[in-house]
């Protein structure tokens, strides 16, 4: 089975990644029983020859199987399935329902201080985090620099307990992102966000930078929901390779 090549996703005009193509094919195995809960997934040689993809590929594609709450990770071991449906996505210690729930009631009226607040200084430091992130092309760092532009916000509002909040959650908050740039397609998205809410700060509109990232952040659970009810693996269905029964428990 070749996922190498990106293929279109559903009637939408979004084109499917490679490691997205992947994580489906995995999601689908262990969903529909191909890979039991206790049962150890092939090695990454194994699926990178089954699916004919590279191994960065199938990395990006396992952490997310992980972070989905599907399988867990065990050093020297491999991977073995824990569940046999998503739940709620774990970003390091939190889950995304914790996440956004928090985030809903701390950046939102965040925003509209910041809007109140804001200095000169304070909107160069969030433009210059535009356009850089506008350029960036490596997913990792456009993360990282997500959580910079969220920690900026919170400086603008003038208030050293709203920094704090957010950098208490900054690591979430970046493996959220690299997961829904990842696998949602977001970051064209997020960039026109976060700049609705820049030039609600420097129009000094409390209100519109309010529902600007009310809407950011909607779109943002929404692209959650949408991953974890994601159809299963397009087209016809393949059978993995056998799955193997190592004991995790023995580990």
């Amino acid at each position: 089975m070749n996922l190498s090549d990106s293929q279109t996703g559903g009637a939408g005009p979004r084109r499917v990644s490679a490691t997205e193509a992947v994580l489906a094919h995995l999601r689908d195995a262990v969903e529909r029983g191909h890979y039991a809960i206790g049962d150890k997934l092939p090695s990454e040689a194994e699926l990178c020859r089954e699916l004919a993809v590279s191994r960065p590929v199938l990395r990006e594609a396992l952490r997310a199987l992980q972070t989905m709450g599907l399988t867990v990770s065990r050093t020297g071991k491999g991977t073995f399935v824990v569940a046999d449906a998503v739940q709620d996505p774990t970003f390091g210690d939190y889950t995304a329902g914790h996440l956004m729930e928090v985030r809903r009631h701390v950046e939102i009226p965040v925003a509209g201080y910041a809007a109140r607040r804001r200095t000169p200084d304070d909107l160069d430091r969030l433009r210059g985090l535009l356009a850089r992130m506008e350029r960036e092309t490596d997913t990792t760092a456009w993360a990282a620099m997500d959580t910079l532009f969220h920690l900026a916000v919170a400086e603008a509002a003038q208030n050293p307990v709203f920094r704090r909040v957010i950098e208490e959650i900054r690591d979430a908050l970046a493996r959220q992102s690299a997961f829904l740039n990842e696998l949602g397609g977001r970051r064209a998205h997020s960039d026109r966000e976060h700049r609705a809410v820049v030039e609600a700060l420097a129009a000094g509109s409390e209100q519109d930078a309010v529902r600007a990232m009310t809407h950011h952040l909607d779109r943002v659970e929404t692209t959650l929901a949408d991953i974890v009810r994601s159809a299963r693996t397009p087209g016809p269905r393949t059978t993995p390779a056998p799955a193997r029964h190592d004991n995790p428990q023995a580990v």
